[in-house]
């Protein structure tokens, strides 16, 4: 674990402890990282998308502030749950403007072509949701490893760690879930 990463690690800890002056001193050393993610989403959004990172990075850290009881473990677990939180914002983002517009020009894509090099084309994120519900009503674990690597970026290691298991097995869900989504997905279209 690199210095960042332990002191990150040690700030959550006191903030789970209680100490608000730990979740200040938090934020100059998560943002950017929070930043680059929420980036990373929106830019395979649609263009003139009008959700903004800034916008976006504020919204998951008021989220993630407001809880009452934060039960943060690690660097890797307090990113996995700003990944849920980044999910359930954009998805909610995305319904509402899909309530408003039906499909007006939407671009279904399989995981494969979402996981793959930027994007120039939107990616129906609520498509992708609805997968993961599936996926997480009959395997849990699955769910939360794509989302972690999906949403987050985190590898397998980080991965284990968060989810207490090994990375053998987060690779044998991932390649699973994988395949399942996009089959899932396929099937969507």
């Amino acid at each position: 674990m690199g210095k960042d990463a332990s002191a990150v690690t040690s700030l959550l800890r006191q903030w789970r402890g209680g100490d608000s002056g730990a979740r200040d001193e938090l934020v100059p050393l998560v943002y950017q990282e929070l930043r680059r993610l929420a980036h990373y989403h929106l830019r395979r959004e649609r263009s003139g998308h009008t959700l903004q990172t800034t916008a976006l990075v504020h919204e998951v850290y008021l989220r993630l502030c407001s809880q009452d009881d934060p039960r943060w473990e690690d660097r890797a677990h307090f990113f996995a749950v700003a990944a849920r939180i980044m999910r359930r914002i954009l998805v909610d983002y995305s319904r509402r403007r899909g309530a408003e517009k039906r499909g007006a020009g939407a671009v279904r894509l399989d995981l494969d072509e979402a996981l793959a090099l930027p994007l120039k084309q939107p990616f129906d994120l609520a498509a992708l949701d609805d997968a993961l519900e599936q996926l997480a009503a009959f395997d849990p674990r699955k769910c939360q490893v794509v989302e972690m690597r999906f949403f987050v970026g985190l590898g397998a290691k980080e991965i284990a760690a968060v989810l207490n298991t090994s990375e053998a097995t987060v690779r044998r869900d991932w390649i699973i879930a994988k395949a399942w989504l996009f089959r899932r997905l396929e099937g969507a279209v």
